[in-house]
């Protein structure tokens, strides 16, 4: 007989997988021909764009475009630097495991690489190196049995448990459009290098809507008609409104953004700007943290009760940390002497990552590449690292957290101190967010199938083992915690000795109805 329960729902955003995947993106690109002739590639950058995701066969395909730059040194002796745009499109297939098409997915796109070969001097051959980072999850909806309707006969192992239960997921798509503005005195003839980062994200709820804020930062390098090159920086807002039913005040977000496309366009020489234009998906998941009563474990002294046993595993304890990491270190560029620095980028990356002493331990590194250029225009890119350690301290049982570290540049400068050395003052932005994962042990199917068989016996002695509970022991021999306590005049329930002896109380029925323990005599 089916034995009646309470029962709580709970919606859990189960991470099918998290994976790192390196792909390439090839092609030719042909020089206009209003371009001069190529000598040889002085750098390349790149922007990832990823406009379409679908899943299928197992298989997520990826598509999307790379937008690059590429400064060379024309085969003319009247120019001295050049640029081409180009575009690389391209689609992938990358093998997941254990997805379906309902399944919802996040992709980050970096650049780790361009390379730009010289085939001949009308015709270059491009590699670029992207990593993308890929999560997918799954939404799924359980009920938990946190109570019964008749507990009479029935006595129940209950725990308090605080979890991250998922309210919902919205997504929207966002223009962010400016003009960047160049110095008045600069006609801008094309553009050698752009950059973009979205830095200073931010999340504020009300009214069932999740407003997301952040920033495009977006640097060009440009070209002049009296062949100079100079650089202009913006901050592109980024704003957008995403419906998320229920949400409140309370809950916690992740929030993604993912670049479709990128428009450069610059104005007429009169208006001395860039227009930039671009498409951003933006998406949130949100999580409320619920307090949930769970039976884990139940039995009756005069019925025999029978069940199934689950685990669910779920994450609980969200939360973000933020911290400012300062670098202060000094470089000697030999390089100087004869060149000044028009533009520095820099890279940071997570080389590694360790605990010790229950404190997570990541070595970064900031490859920084600095463009020198002379003033005939000849130029070099010299690239410097500098390693840097940072720390995530005072978490308890700190492998059973998911914890996914990004670093952001906030701030940069570098001081010339004498003609061959530089003084760098950089400000990163450490964002960690952190998940406890937790399994809910918990019981299903409940049902009763009669009164106990009757024993000759109405109390034993035992003798207490390595791992016994109270509870344990009193599911095992049909008797009561409370029982026991008082039999043996335990103070506390929750510690017992191995090897300490106990007398258990045992039970006789009379037409499935326990005899009162006063009742009980002991042999």
């Amino acid at each position: 007989m089916l034995i009646d329960t309470v029962k709580e729902n709970l919606c859990i955003n189960k991470k099918i997988t998290t994976k790192r995947e390196i792909i390439f993106v090839e092609g030719d690109v042909i020089v206009p021909d209003t371009k001069p002739d190529i000598l040889n590639v002085i750098c390349t950058s790149g922007v990832p764009c990823i406009y379409k995701k679908e899943f299928s066969d197992g298989k997520l395909k990826v598509e999307g475009k790379v937008d690059t730059y590429i400064m060379y040194m024309p085969d003319d002796e009247k120019e001295r630097i050049r640029g081409i745009n180009s575009c690389l499109d391209f689609s992938e297939m990358i093998a997941l495991s254990n997805i379906d098409e309902n399944v919802i997915n996040n992709i980050n796109a970096r650049v780790k690489e361009i390379e730009a070969r010289v085939i001949n001097e009308r015709k270059l051959s491009i590699k670029a190196t992207l990593e993308l980072k890929i999560e997918v999850f799954s939404k799924e909806e359980i009920s938990i049995i946190n109570n019964i309707e008749d507990t009479e006969h029935i006595k129940m192992l209950q725990e308090e448990l605080s979890v991250n239960s998922l309210v919902g997921r919205g997504e929207t798509k966002i223009y962010a459009k400016d003009n960047i503005s160049i110095d008045t005195i600069d006609n801008l003839v094309e553009i050698l290098k752009l950059d973009m980062d979205i830095n200073n994200k931010d999340i504020k709820i009300s009214y069932n809507k999740v407003l997301t804020k952040a920033e495009a930062e977006v640097k060009i390098v440009y070209l002049t008609d009296d062949n100079r090159i100079n650089k202009a920086i913006t901050k592109i807002p980024i704003i957008g409104f995403i419906d998320v039913a229920d949400v409140n005040e309370g809950n916690k977000c992740d929030t993604n953004y993912e670049i479709r496309n990128i428009i450069v366009k610059p104005n007429s020489i009169e208006e001395h700007s860039v227009y930039i234009e671009i498409e951003i998906g933006v998406s949130t998941t949100v999580y409320n943290e619920k307090r949930i009563n769970i039976i884990q474990d139940l039995y009756s002294p005069c019925e025999n009760i029978e069940f199934n046993k689950k685990s669910i595993n779920t994450i609980s304890d969200k939360k973000e940390i933020i911290d400012i990491k300062e670098i202060t270190e000094k470089m000697k560029i030999e390089e100087l002497k004869e060149k000044k620095i028009i533009d520095v980028d820099i890279i940071p990356n997570i080389i590694k990552e360790s605990v010790i002493d229950n404190k997570l331990v990541y070595n970064c590194e900031a490859e920084i590449k600095f463009m020198l250029i002379s003033e005939d225009l000849q130029s070099v890119i010299k690239k410097e690292n500098i390693a840097f350690d940072y720390s995530i301290e005072g978490i308890e049982q700190i492998d059973n957290y998911n914890i996914d570290t990004s670093i952001e540049v906030a701030n940069q400068d570098f001081i010339i101190q004498n003609e061959d050395e530089i003084l760098a003052k950089i400000k990163m932005v450490m964002n960690s967010n952190l998940e406890k994962k937790i399994k809910i042990n918990t019981i299903d199917e409940i049902q009763s199938n009669g009164v106990r068989e009757e024993q000759d016996y109405s109390i034993i002695m035992y003798v207490i083992k390595k791992g016994d509970t109270l509870w344990n022991i009193a599911k095992r021999f049909g008797s009561t915690i409370d029982d026991i306590v008082r039999v043996n005049g335990i103070e506390n329930p929750d510690i017992i000795n191995e090897g300490e002896k106990i007398f258990i109380p045992r039970y006789k029925n009379s037409g499935g109805i326990r005899e009162d323990a006063s009742m009980i005599n002991y042999e």
